[in-house]
């Protein structure tokens, strides 16, 4: 039985932006792959009427409501373009996530490591105009629970596996149809996983900077392994004894600071403007909650699990790959092999962008989002 719970959201303001881009694309299904070459599309403001004219969103006002699940669980129709914050019970678990949209192909927003679904809040309402837009807090990041790792022995609770089984079951609790995931960074290997394992629900899938998982021991060299395992035992004793010792409690006190998030931030957006004081705050604060920093410290000692290139060719349903070229986390030069696999029917460049192009250019991504998801869908009204 499920449980759900909803409120709208406050209004938020959002910047009139030039619909007129280069994309630089690299498809398998045309001889120009490694051209280089740029296409400009000219997008007609009307695809965004969810702006006002003065360049805001329009939301509805706050109202609270909830419903509690049964063989007919259903949640009041949501206002014309309001945004609202929900709460999903999963295997005991409070799970948040953000829905917005009546009409339409269902899309799941799945947000990267040490982020949340607040950093899709410049997609939800644009592609809700035609969609029902779901983005979620994965288990351990934003405002869902944070269970503490030691609780599940020695055995890592926060896997792809483990995220992977929470948005098929989200599909199938909440949305209770197919979709199409939307992926960023470590969200691109939880939507692979997902798509493997429960290949029926996944309709397609849009790829955004993958991780390539760098750090993965499968990928160090054999005289590093060592090194990267003591460094990885040090953070799990500080995570599995908890905060008090001195390790654990400087760790956590240079990371989860204003002035270090808008660094990290700085570093991975290659326009530093929008690296707000908003958009800083939207990632601290569910890292301070309780139990965020042993989810944090936890995932570090994650070095197993899958890699990108071990779940694609695994996957049945069409994927799109686009990758901003001044990503420095995840270099585009080796993003680009990943164009190679079969389920990819596109490679596409978002050129001046980092490694968080939803947020970063949202003028760029939703577009393409919304082309994707029209390419491979029959609508549901």
């Amino acid at each position: 039985m499920a449980s759900i719970s909803c409120s709208t959201t406050r209004p938020l303001p959002f910047s009139k932006v030039d619909f007129r881009f280069p994309v630089q694309r690299a498809t398998k299904f045309a001889p120009s792959i490694d051209t280089g070459k740029t296409h400009f599309q000219e997008l007609s403001f009307s695809r965004f009427s969810r702006f006002r004219r003065d360049g805001s969103v329009v939301f509805s006002g706050l109202n609270d409501y909830s419903v509690e699940g049964s063989s007919g669980d259903s949640v009041k129709a949501i206002p014309e373009l309001g945004v609202q914050s929900c709460t999903w019970k999963w295997r005991g678990y409070s799970i948040r996530y953000q829905c917005a949209g009546n009409n339409g192909p269902a899309l799941v927003l799945v947000h990267g490591f040490g982020a949340n679904s607040d950093h899709w809040r410049k997609n939800i309402p644009v592609l809700a105009k035609s969609h029902r837009v779901f983005s979620i807090d994965l288990i351990g990041y934003g405002y869902s629970d944070k269970p503490n790792p030691r609780d599940f022995g020695d055995d890592s609770f926060y896997t792809f596996e483990t995220w992977a089984t929470q948005l098929n079951n989200f599909c199938v609790d909440v949305i209770k149809d197919e979709a199409f995931f939307i992926c960023n960074s470590i969200g691109g290997l939880v939507g692979l996983q997902a798509a493997v394992m429960e290949p029926h629900i996944c309709k397609g899938m849009m790829l955004l900077n993958i991780s390539l998982r760098m750090l993965h021991i499968k990928k160090q060299p054999w005289y590093g392994k060592p090194f990267i395992r003591s460094f990885q035992n040090l953070l799990r004793r500080s995570c599995y004894f908890g905060r008090n010792t001195v390790f654990g409690r400087f760790f956590y006190r240079r990371v989860a600071t204003m002035e270090s998030v808008k660094n990290i931030l700085s570093q991975c957006y290659y326009d530093k403007s929008q690296v707000t004081e908003e958009l800083v705050q939207k990632i601290l604060r569910p890292g301070l909650e309780p139990g965020a920093v042993d989810v944090f410290l936890d995932f570090i000692c994650y070095s197993g699990g899958p890699l990108p290139e071990e779940l694609l060719p695994q996957v049945k349903c069409p994927v799109l790959i686009a990758w901003g070229d001044k990503d420095p986390w995840e270099p585009i030069e080796l993003g680009r092999d990943y164009g190679k696999f079969d389920p990819v029917e596109e490679f596409i460049v978002l050129p001046n962008v980092g490694h968080c192009p939803q947020d970063e250019a949202p003028n760029l991504v939703n577009p393409l989002i919304e082309s994707f998801v029209a390419r491979h869908s029959t609508v549901s009204v």
